[in-house]
C-alpha cells in the first residue's frame, strides 16, 4: 500500500497529539509532534535565561539555535514517542503550565520556525508520517495528501487541559488555563509568520462532541478513502 503524509493542524489543546499519535500508531506510521519541537526550544530558552523582562533576548537565541537539536524516540514500554532536547528526554518538562505560557511569542519567531521547519521537511521525506501542528498542511507540507483542520470551543479545550495536567498532578486553575488557550489562538492566528489557518485543502473536524473511539473512526475512514480512492 502506498505510503502518505497526513498533516493534522488545529487549535491548541484540540486533542490533535493524541488523534496523531493513534493514527501513527494503527498504520505503522512515523509520527512527529512539531508543537513539541516548539516547546523544546522554549524550555530551552526558559533554561539558558533567554526570558527577559524586556522580552524575548531573541539575538542569543538566534545564535544558539544551531545547538538545538531535537529528536523524537519511541518509549518501548507505553509505545509514544518520547521528546529528546540535545539527547535528554524532555517529554515532561515541555508540557508545564511554564512552558506552554511562554511557547506562543517563541513559536511567532521567524528564525525559529524556519529553523524547525527545515527539520521538519528533512524528516518527512520519505512518506509514511503523521505530522501535527499549526502550519503543517499550510507551510511544511503543503503536498501532504491528507490534510486535516481541528478545532473546538475554547472553553472544552481548556477543560481538556485542565483535567490532563490534574491526571499529571499539576494543577492549575481552569480560568487560567482558559486565558492562556484565548491568547495562544490570538498569538497563533495573528502571527506575521506562518499563522495558524485552515488550509483550502483541509478538511474540518469539529470534535468539540466527539468522543475518542468517534474520532478514530472518522479518521481512518478519511485515510482509507485517500488510500483507496
Amino acid at each position: 500500500m502506498k505510503k502518505i503524509t497526513i498533516a493534522i493542524d488545529g487549535h491548541s489543546s484540540c486533542g490533535k497529539s493524541t488523534m496523531a499519535k493513534d493514527l501513527a500508531r494503527e498504520l505503522g506510521y512515523i509520527y512527529i509532534d512539531s508543537g513539541a519541537m516548539y516547546r523544546a526550544v522554549t524550555l530551552y530558552s526558559l533554561r539558558k535565561g533567554f526570558f527577559t523582562p524586556e522580552g524575548i533576548d531573541t539575538q542569543s537565541l538566534q545564535a544558539d539555535m544551531p545547538n538545538i537539536h531535537i529528536s523524537f524516540r519511541l518509549n518501548p514500554e507505553s509505545q509514544r514517542p518520547m521528546t529528546y532536547l540535545n539527547g535528554e528526554n524532555v517529554e515532561e518538562a515541555i508540557r508545564t503550565m511554564e512552558v506552554s505560557s511562554r511557547v506562543s511569542p517563541i513559536a511567532a519567531l521567524g528564525f525559529v520556525r524556519e529553523a524547525l521547519v527545515k527539520q521538519q521537511q528533512e524528516m518527512g521525506k520519505a512518506k509514511g508520517i503523521v505530522m501535527d501542528g499549526r502550519d503543517i498542511g499550510t507551510v511544511v507540507f503543503p503536498d501532504a495528501e491528507l490534510k486535516i483542520f481541528v478545532t473546538a470551543s475554547a472553553e472544552i479545550r481548556a477543560r481538556r487541559r485542565y483535567e490532563e495536567l490534574k491526571a499529571k498532578g499539576q494543577e492549575a486553575p481552569y480560568e487560567e488555563i482558559l486565558a492562556n488557550v484565548k491568547e495562544r489562538d490570538y498569538i497563533d492566528q495573528n502571527r506575521e509568520v506562518s499563522p495558524l489557518r485552515k488550509a483550502d485543502d483541509a478538511i474540518l473536524l469539529d470534535n468539540s462532541e466527539m468522543s475518542i473511539p468517534e474520532q478514530k473512526q472518522w479518521l481512518m475512514e478519511k485515510y482509507q478513502a485517500v488510500v483507496h480512492g
